[in-house]
């Protein structure tokens, strides 16, 4: 029996969750071996060295992992938001090249040619393969952005004077923003990186390879986190029989993530030459400024949470935390996710403060942050979402619901007690990107070490709450019981007047994005071409 137009489109966003689901775990092998390596319970050998291990788990956790789920989710909720016969040649596209990418890339760090780690930048060269492989995976994600667009430009024809669905405006600014911050890295590989290790040319401007990484890097944080911010709206108020709070504060929140996330990067290189005090001021302002749209997501989630358990019956604090569905997996990965996020978001106003960051930026404090960040608010919230979204892709019904939430609850307590083992450590001084934290014996390096056994722990509780995932993940796809749950996004409350029409225009939008981008790099980039362009031959040192 043929496949009906519906089947047929899961079998696009589905192949995107499973690949993501596939460099999960193996990033998080990597991962595992790394905490023990630096607990001392655990020596890398010679042939698969720490460094590569490193490398390995960064890209695949970081870019691999987020970027498919991002895309098979964005897909989903753009075809169901949007329901019509249409082509998936788009999306397959983007897909395969996906893949593709990612293999080279992959091919070329577990070969031990490209152990430059997650930020590859100047002066640590890889294989070509490897630069290759990372632009195909990045730019191939610009397919994803020409199906979004296609969907919203059939919308608006269709439906002339309509406004967007709120879920397909959120996806739409989420990959419009992507889409300016990948200029970056894709100028960075194209121009600088992939001749350099071709040995087309003999040098190449570090500083200028960090800034075009930085431009794309911090951006990176903010897809993610615009990835979560469309399950926490647009689906996890389904699951308390909540309504999205303000639909034009959602629109207006997602706006200002488009136009604000670019031009924030230069707060990563605090401590690089070239660049005056007067522009890392400007990234520091605009950075706080990042800041907005989530404390306004806070506060829309949290009101939505309170309107729905005052319309229960029950009112104050308590009541409406008895309130939630916190034996439903796929809300307590998002609302755990969330509590994290408290951390994360902390720390990061940290971080971007200039004397404070250099103090903790070379320890291993931001290794915390990043995981608490992106390993808390994002993965957790991805994952628990992957127990609302596959059932819906495969039409199979979740499988053992009980070791899904058992497994939702053991992320966060791993999550909590290895990026707190991480934040303490780097508070005492424990360096980051570094195999061996114990500087072979030095007496005051024992005063980290507790520290990292702890951080050893928590990769521990993560790694088994990982396979717990991946054993849901595929009983789901094998189940006989058939899913009959429908797909529904969250509508929004009422309001006394509809949101601005500038809240639909998103390519406006766009363009400011764009402008304030320029102004906040044209600067920093003119320093850096206005200095005497020292060259780097590039490194090896593994």
């Amino acid at each position: 029996m043929a496949m009906t137009h519906v089947e047929r489109e899961n079998q696009l966003p589905l192949a995107y969750v499973y690949t993501a689901t596939g460099a999960l775990v193996i990033g998080a092998v990597f991962g595992l071996l790394q905490s023990y390596s630096r607990a001392k319970a655990f020596t890398a050998p010679a042939w698969f060295d720490y460094y590569r291990m490193l490398t390995a788990h960064g890209v695949l956790m970081a870019i691999v992992f987020t970027t498919f789920f991002i895309c098979g989710l964005a897909l989903f909720m753009v075809y169901r938001a949007v329901p019509r016969e249409r082509s998936l040649r788009l999306g397959w596209s983007g897909y395969v090249l996906m893949l593709f990418g990612t293999l080279l890339a992959t091919w070329a760090i577990l070969s031990g040619n490209a152990s430059v780690l997650y930020t590859f930048y100047a002066p640590l060269k890889a294989h070509p393969a490897f630069y290759i492989g990372a632009t195909i995976l990045v730019v191939a994600t610009w397919f994803v952005l020409a199906e979004v667009l296609e969907n919203v430009a059939y919308f608006r024809r269709t439906q002339p004077g309509a406004r967007l669905p709120l879920v397909v405006h959120g996806v739409t600014c989420t990959f419009v923003m992507w889409f300016i911050a990948t200029l970056g890295v894709a100028a960075e590989m194209l121009i600088y990186l992939i001749p350099w290790s071709l040995n087309w040319v003999p040098t190449v401007n570090v500083m200028m390879t960090r800034m075009l990484f930085w431009y794309f890097g911090h951006p990176l944080v903010y897809f993610w986190i615009m990835g979560a911010y469309l399950i926490w709206y647009n689906v996890v108020p389904v699951f308390y029989g909540g309504k999205v709070f303000s639909d034009g504060l959602t629109r207006l929140a997602f706006l200002l993530l488009l136009i604000l996330s670019t031009p924030v990067g230069i707060h990563h290189e605090f401590m690089e030459p070239g660049i005056s005090a007067g522009w890392k001021w400007v990234h520091t302002m605009t950075t706080y400024g990042v800041v907005i749209p989530s404390i306004m997501t806070a506060f829309a989630i949290f009101a939505s949470f309170e309107m729905s358990a005052r319309a229960k019956g029950q009112p104050g604090f308590i009541g409406v935390i008895r309130s939630l569905p916190w034996g439903n997996p796929a809300f307590s990965g998002a609302a755990l996710g969330m509590l994290l996020f408290i951390f994360g978001g902390a720390g990061g106003v940290v971080n971007a403060s200039y004397s404070i960051d250099a103090l903790v930026h070379n320890t291993m404090w931001i290794v915390g942050h990043f995981h608490v960040t992106v390993g808390g608010p994002v993965a957790l919230t991805f994952v628990g979402a992957a127990y609302w979204l596959v059932p819906a892709l495969t039409g199979r019904k979740l499988w053992a619901p009980k070791l899904a939430l058992a497994q939702t609850w053991a992320w966060f307590i791993g999550m909590l007690v290895m990026s707190t083992g991480m934040h303490w450590a780097g508070i005492l001084g424990s360096p980051r990107r570094t195999d061996d934290v114990t500087y072979f014996g030095v007496a005051a390096a024992h005063a980290w070490m507790p520290e990292m056994i702890a951080a050893a722990v928590g990769g521990t509780i993560l790694f088994i709450s990982i396979l717990m995932f991946v054993m849901v993940a595929i009983g789901t796809r094998f189940s006989s019981e058939v899913n009959d749950q429908p797909v529904a996004f969250a509508e929004s409350e009422p309001e006394s007047a509809p949101p601005p029409a500038a809240f639909d225009r998103i390519y406006a939008w766009g363009a400011a994005a764009i402008v304030l981008a320029v102004l906040a790099y044209i600067g920093p980039i003119h320093e850096l071409v206005s200095l005497h362009p020292y060259g780097a031959p590039g490194e090896r040192t593994w």
